[in-house]
C-alpha cells in the first residue's frame, strides 16, 4: 500500500515579520540541509525565523540567523548551535537569479516559513525590497480596517 502525501499540515514555522519589513516579491523553494538533532527538534516545534535571512556565496545559498532549539534529549552527544548557517538547495540558476537581483540596490532575500514537502524540510524564501515607514503604516491601516470589515459583515449576519 502506498503511503499518501500528508500536504495539509501547517507550516513548520512563518516569519511574520518579513510580510511586514519587506515587499516580497519572486519566491523560491528550496530544500534544507539539517542535522539529525535539528529534524528531531523541528519535529518539535522547535524552529523560529525571526531575523532570518538568505546569503548567496561561491555559488551557494546559505540561511543565516534561523533559530532552532536543540532538544535537552537529542543533542546530548554533539555540541549544537542553534543559530549555526544552514545551506539551502536550489537550482543553479534559481541561485544566479537571487545573486542578481541582491545585487541591486535595496533589494534582499529573506526566508519566509519552512514545511514540510513529504518527508522533507523545504524552506520557502522571497525577494525583497524593504519597506519605508510610511508603507508599513499603510499596511497597519489596510490589516485593521479588514478586521474592521470582518466585524461588521459577522454583526450585520447575527
Amino acid at each position: 500500500m502506498a503511503k499518501s502525501k500528508d500536504n495539509t499540515r501547517p507550516p513548520i514555522a512563518v516569519n511574520r515579520r518579513a510580510r511586514f519589513d519587506y515587499e516580497l516579491g519572486q519566491r523560491f523553494e528550496a530544500g534544507i540541509v539539517l542535522a539529525g538533532w535539528e529534524l528531531k527538534s523541528i519535529r518539535a516545534n522547535q524552529a523560529q525565523l525571526a531575523d532570518s535571512y538568505v546569503l548567496v556565496r561561491d555559488g551557494e545559498a546559505w540561511l543565516l540567523g534561523a533559530h532552532i532549539t536543540p532538544l535537552p534529549s537529542a543533542s546530548t552527544h554533539v555540541d549544537a548551535d542553534p543559530r549555526r548557517t544552514r545551506k539551502l538547495l536550489l537550482h543553479a540558476n534559481e541561485i544566479s537569479r537571487i545573486f542578481i537581483a541582491v545585487q541591486t540596490k535595496g533589494q534582499t532575500c529573506v526566508a519566509t516559513s519552512l514545511y514540510w514537502k513529504g518527508q522533507r524540510v523545504k524552506c520557502e524564501i522571497a525577494l525583497g525590497k524593504g519597506k519605508r515607514s510610511e508603507d508599513k503604516r499603510a499596511s497597519i491601516r489596510e490589516r485593521e480596517w479588514k478586521r474592521e470589515q470582518a466585524r461588521l459583515v459577522k454583526q450585520a449576519a447575527q
